[in-house]
């Protein structure tokens, strides 16, 4: 990174060892995330690595997880739990060629049970590789020249950027400097070469990691990019936003918005989901260095001693947001100007056919919480693959988990069409307004953190409730709905107009009033309900809103009017 954005002292090379949490001295002790991964991998009585390795492995974009499904009954017959791991790839602004395409399908048949995952940060997980495989499918990325770097672990997380960068010449101008940003903040650490290409370790001269340090960041830290009026990737959700500001079609700079952030703890006050606040303006050139100046002033002043209350948005809520904003520039060495007016109208998906600016076509595939795979009702593997090996198209997947058919020239508009029906991928899309405006997480039965079920559940929780639409007319109408299985957030339940976080099997703390284009957090409207009560609660409500709204009135918006929450204040307080 850039040496001119280095600040005066770097808390996290200098600061005793004594003052740090055991994850911040972890890695700090692990020579730049080396640990003893090598040896855990040749280790054949397990199929896990230890615990400290797993934690090092998620910098490379790689969960260790166990199969929750069986975890008590193989406790019982003394096994150890049916280990795995997840394997998520970089993949900035979600861009994919047909090549990477059918690679990725190959590593999935071949190493990830036979599915994909598209998640909501615009790329992909392989779930349920062996530890044994994992070198085979990080080199089969590499063959295509893709990699996981940076997809977990505390460091810069894949870089989003609204969905399709070829819609018009602007998407594609933000869409190169999301790439490029990924590029460059990505760790430099060689340990990823060592471990999973098997190169010898390389002689650096100087410190490996000259803007990371030993210990990196202190949590986790999101970067994307948005273009007006399309909210799609959340911005407001992000560590670190850019909201493009054009004139006459031709890109002149950005909105910079800091904080954002939707996970919390339940039983923890002092964990909050915040939207972030827009600081001000910096032309195009002055982007990668605004990068690294704010993300210098998380690593220097990030608690390093409390996880829980570690990411961007608690240093700034702590310092405030006028000192963090003075800091930022004094690292630039110029003050942001005053930000340009902006305008969101949607954070959804326009599914179907479009028309770009250049005559090419694109055309939004609805893929239910992102899960690609064959079933006995539709082929959709086998239907992408059959796509991806005509490689008349690109893909390219949205920050709502849906896949993007892009590039198509109009010569080539009907021979995609026919293998989407061919392939019943035209029955992919969904059945209401509801449903096409929802997400879940991948919750059980791989994610250790989750409490109830997410994916498995809401595409049967969303027929019961588009039937009480059905009765209420409300059918067609858009209505944001996001759920996941614990209150960590990674569907960004927090910002939907109808919330649900897991609390334990079965029951989940239900949201209302979230703004329809994320501008707005919603607030508990019920505290760890059935599924019962959660119908109930929608009925009474949605009824209302079909009989009470005014023109145009969103369910967000009505819930908050209608008195069944109060709007939240200050983009961070939700239940009080």
């Amino acid at each position: 990174m850039d040496s001119r954005t280095q600040p005066d002292r770097s808390r996290d090379i200098s600061q005793p060892l004594d003052e740090l949490g055991p994850d911040e001295t972890l890695k700090a002790d692990s020579d730049q995330l080396r640990g003893t991964i090598q040896q855990g991998l040749a280790n054949e009585i397990t199929a896990a690595v230890s615990a400290d390795d797993a934690k090092l492995m998620k910098f490379f974009g790689i969960y260790q997880q166990d199969d929750r499904d069986f975890r008590e009954e193989r406790r019982r017959q003394k096994l150890e739990p049916a280990y795995f791991f997840m394997v998520r790839v970089r993949l900035p602004g979600g861009v994919c060629s047909p090549s990477q395409w059918l690679k990725l399908d190959e590593l999935a048949r071949t190493y990830g049970a036979e599915t994909l995952r598209l998640t909501t940060r615009q790329t992909f997980q392989l779930h349920r590789v062996n530890k044994h495989d994992l070198r085979a499918v990080i080199g089969g990325l590499r063959d295509v020249l893709l990699d996981t770097k940076a997809a977990c672990g505390d460091d810069t997380r894949g870089v989003m950027c609204t969905a399709n960068p070829n819609l018009s010449r602007l998407h594609g101008q933000v869409y190169a400097l999301a790439k490029r940003a990924s590029d460059h903040a990505t760790p430099r650490t060689g340990a990823y070469r060592e471990i999973w290409y098997g190169a010898e370790r390389e002689h650096v001269d100087g410190p490996e990691e000259p803007f990371y340090g030993r210990t990196y960041l202190p949590r986790k830290f999101k970067i994307g990019f948005a273009i007006p009026p399309s909210n799609d990737i959340d911005l407001y959700s992000q560590d670190l936003g850019f909201i493009a500001i054009a004139q006459g079609g031709n890109l002149r700079g950005f909105n910079v918005a800091i904080g954002g952030g939707l996970g919390r703890t339940d039983q923890a006050p002092n964990t909050y989901p915040r939207l972030a606040s827009v600081i001000g303006y910096v032309e195009v050139d002055r982007v990668i260095e605004t990068i690294d100046a704010v993300i210098s002033v998380q690593r220097d002043y990030g608690d390093r001693l409390d996880r829980s209350h570690a990411r961007f948005k608690y240093t700034i809520d702590e310092k405030g947001l006028d000192w963090v904003t003075a800091e930022i520039e004094r690292r630039l060495g110029f003050a942001l100007a005053p930000a340009k007016p902006y305008t969101f109208a949607s954070n959804g998906d326009l599914l179907g056919w479009i028309t770009g600016e250049d005559g090419r076509q694109h055309c939004t595939l609805f893929i239910e919480n992102g899960r690609v795979i064959n079933t006995p009702e539709r082929s959709v593997m086998d239907g992408l693959r059959a796509i991806a090996r005509t490689g008349k198209c690109t893909f390219r997947i949205t920050p709502n988990q849906n896949l993007m058919l892009a590039d198509i020239e109009p010569d080539d508009h009907r021979m995609i069409e026919a293998l989407i029906i061919e392939h019943r991928l035209d029955r992919l899309q969904a059945r209401s307004g509801l449903r096409a405006n929802s997400m879940a997480c991948v919750a059980l039965p791989t994610c250790g953190l989750a409490m109830a079920e997410s994916e498995r559940y809401l595409p049967h929780l969303l027929t019961k409730i588009e039937a009480i639409l059905d009765q209420h007319g409300l059918k067609e109408d858009p209505i944001t709905i996001r759920m996941t299985g614990c209150p960590n957030g990674c569907a960004r339940p927090y910002i939907a107009e109808i919330g649900l976080t897991g609390r334990a099997p079965g029951k989940y703390n239900l949201y209302l009033g979230g703004g329809f284009h994320g501008q707005r957090l919603n607030k508990m409207y019920l505290e760890n309900v059935g599924e019962s009560t959660i119908l109930r609660a929608l009925d009474d409500t949605l009824g209302r809103y079909a009989r009470e709204r005014e023109p145009g009135e969103r369910f967000g918006d009505f819930a908050i009017r209608a008195g069944y929450v109060t709007e939240v204040q200050e983009g961070r307080s939700f239940n009080d």
